[in-house]
């Protein structure tokens, strides 16, 4: 299904990124070192409720996971890049972690993802990973304009990482968003320009390029859910929801 949503629907979904884009910094603000990814899980769950909001992922059940996934935000650290289950582990020094979420308010979703470096260590060649997936995703959001195609976007955010010399993944993307967190269309993180869908006005899209430092192939971790690079190799993901408007395209999931 793809949605093209009203101008007041777009509205709606401002007010919903705006809120995953703050829930995203407190947590980032509260991950220190010994933080558990359980109570990240917890403060995620208070904040959605206090503001009247509903998690897209507590009672999300796919194909490719073990569903239901039960928790209210995506915990991914080190080697471990989507789809991370929170589970009883303190943050050390150093860690890379990707927090992702998607919340929906009013009835309409927005999802985002970010990676960063939990305390004072850096790992090398880590900031650069992560600074290629926001490069990347900005370039995806500066393809994004009505009349361009699904495979533009594709192409730009393919592009960057190829040129930083990742392999890419393109089981797992970007995608389309309203109503419901995962939609029509698939916005693969590569592909050829031209081809696709043809983007409209009031359409909302979830661009997310994610990247391994070594690989492109994927393991699942027991839990069902948790997919890492198979080498054990770094990872970093950066993500935003978009709407395309007349003049191009608006980030919903900034923080204000």
């Amino acid at each position: 299904m793809i949605e093209i949503l009203s101008p007041a629907e777009v509205g709606r979904a401002r007010e919903t990124g705006a809120l995953v884009a703050e829930i995203l910094q407190t947590m980032k603000a509260r991950a220190a070192v010994g933080t558990n990814l359980l109570d990240i899980d917890r403060w995620t769950k208070s904040m959605i409720e206090q503001a009247g909001a509903v998690s897209c992922y507590v009672d999300y059940a796919p194909s490719f996971g073990r569903g239901p996934f039960g928790h209210y935000i995506c915990t991914s650290v080190n080697d471990a890049v989507l789809h991370g289950l929170p589970h009883d582990y303190a943050l050390a020094d150093g860690d890379v972690l990707t927090l992702d979420l998607a919340v929906a308010l009013n009835g309409v979703a927005a999802d985002s993802a970010i990676t960063f470096v939990v305390g004072e260590s850096r790992s090398p060649g880590v900031v650069g990973m992560i600074n290629s997936t926001e490069r990347a995703l900005a370039a995806g959001i500066a393809a994004a304009r009505p009349g361009a195609r699904v495979g533009d976007l594709s192409h730009a955010i393919g592009s960057v990482l190829r040129a930083a010399g990742y392999r890419i993944n393109t089981v797992f993307g970007g995608h389309g968003i309203g109503s419901s967190m995962h939609q029509e269309p698939s916005v693969p993180n590569d592909g050829r320009p031209g081809r696709g869908y043809p983007l409209r006005p009031g359409l909302l899209l979830a661009l997310e390029p994610w990247v391994m430092a070594d690989t492109a192939e994927l393991v699942t971790d027991p839990d069902g859910w948790t997919l890492r690079s198979a080498t054990g190799a770094l990872t970093a993901h950066s993500e935003h929801t978009i709407a395309i408007t007349d003049d191009g395209a608006e980030i919903l999931t900034l923080p204000r």
